[in-house]
């Protein structure tokens, strides 16, 4: 099968969104012929790591519009612009190349958000949109726990993502998809309203085989005190002014929390430590490389993760990879990769009772060794029967089967 696929970020050797494209990209290629847009920005890893290990069936098209070939990190006004003209780059340059390749398939693969037109649906193929998301949201009783900043930002997420997704564009894509995939309910929601076809919940985030082994070597120490850890950016949609405040009300002796990542936020992450008299059990590391933070994720117990509004959140599938319990809200991608048996979700209904919940399961895991090992293992069985890169790629190999055989079908019937 020729297959396209348009993959905005992809690079290797990343998480987040590069991670998604990199990976996504190599388990097409296993089974079919593939063909890659991505940005000029990706191109020198792409070929770095492509040089080292070859991918047969792989071919990569870089084009930027206008040769602009910045990162654009720091910069989301502009990037989001970028990437608009991105996608209506791709559509010509497809069209032209579809004539000489004569693609089966198309999908999109990267930004995983909905609310942004992919104008490859507008080729005469069969078109599979996502996994996307981004439709996920704090609960409005979470407002008042931000900052001013915090207000702002979310203000103008939900104004961008109202105008998104009114885009004629966006509408078309979601009706032209012969399927749309979704990261977490609340985004499958939103396609559904939007028209679009087959809806289905399946989570982008994902390990390779050699990850997951590697990260299961981290043996718990017993002997050092029980860690709870938050990592990630500090970001007030991030909750680690909930994961102080659960912590300081579970006022457990000998109990540490660390907290690995760096933002706007820390400076009132820390003052608020002080304020909640913890500053003595909290420690601050900053942003580390990645093997570092999943060093230190190694020499913790649990993740207490309180994101509200995450389509991914890939530090709970590699804390469950490490074979450890997740603490989570009950919240958008932490809450389709978490369950009953891998971890505790904490119902979102006001901050009151999140802190509430959230100390309830601080307290729970941190007096029972026997019910931390029994969640780390079911989180270590999930990840490999879910998470693993591998089973998503045949996922979608049958998948892009199955798409294409229903449209043949449709043809065949007209």
């Amino acid at each position: 099968m020729k297959v396209l696929l348009s993959a905005f970020a992809c690079e290797p050797g990343l998480g987040s969104e590069e991670g998604v494209g990199w990976n996504m990209v190599l388990q097409a290629a296993k089974y079919h012929e593939v063909w890659v847009f991505t940005r000029t920005f990706c191109q020198p890893f792409i070929e770095a790591e492509l040089d080292k290990n070859p991918v047969p069936n792989l071919h990569f098209i870089y084009f930027d519009p206008f040769g602009w070939s910045e990162d654009w990190k720091g910069r989301q006004g502009l990037l989001q612009f970028h990437y608009y003209l991105w996608q209506i780059w791709a559509y010509f340059v497809a069209r032209k190349l579809h004539r000489e390749v004569g693609f089966d398939l198309v999908r999109h693969v990267t930004y995983v958000k909905h609310w942004s037109p992919s104008f490859l649906a507008l080729l005469p193929v069969p078109f599979i949109w996502g996994p996307v998301g981004g439709a996920e949201s704090a609960p409005k009783t979470f407002w008042n726990e931000y900052s001013r900043r915090g207000k702002i930002y979310e203000t103008l997420r939900q104004i961008a993502q109202g105008v998104g997704e009114r885009d004629p564009f966006t509408a078309l894509t979601a009706r032209r998809s012969a399927m749309a995939l979704a990261t977490t309910e609340e985004t499958a929601q939103r396609l559904r309203s939007m028209k679009a076809k087959n809806v289905q919940v399946f989570s982008q985030v994902g390990l390779s085989e050699a990850e997951i082994s590697k990260m299961a070597e981290y043996a718990v120490d017993l002997q050092s005190p029980v860690r709870f850890i938050s990592v990630g950016r500090l970001l007030h949609w991030k909750g680690v002014q909930l994961s102080l405040r659960a912590f300081a009300l579970a006022n457990l002796e000998g109990v540490e929390l660390w907290i690995v990542g760096d933002g706007p936020e820390r400076s009132r992450l820390e003052a608020l430590a002080g304020e909640l008299g913890i500053a003595d059990k909290v420690q601050f590391w900053g942003a580390l490389p990645r093997n570092q933070t999943l060093q230190k994720m190694g020499e913790c117990h649990a993740l207490l993760h309180p994101s509200l509004h995450e389509s991914g959140g890939f530090v709970c599938a590699e804390m469950m990879a490490l074979g450890r319990p997740v603490i989570c809200l009950d919240l958008g991608g932490p809450a389709t990769q978490v369950t009953d048996e891998t971890g505790i979700k904490v119902p979102a209904v006001d901050p009151e009772k999140a802190v509430k919940g959230l100390a309830e399961a601080i307290s729970r895991l941190a007096g029972d060794q026997a019910l931390r090992e029994r969640m780390g293992q079911a989180g270590q069985k999930r990840l490999k029967e879910v998470f693993d890169w591998d089973v998503k790629g045949e996922f979608f190999a049958r998948l892009c089967e199955n798409v294409l055989a229903q449209n043949q079908t449709l043809r065949g019937g007209k």
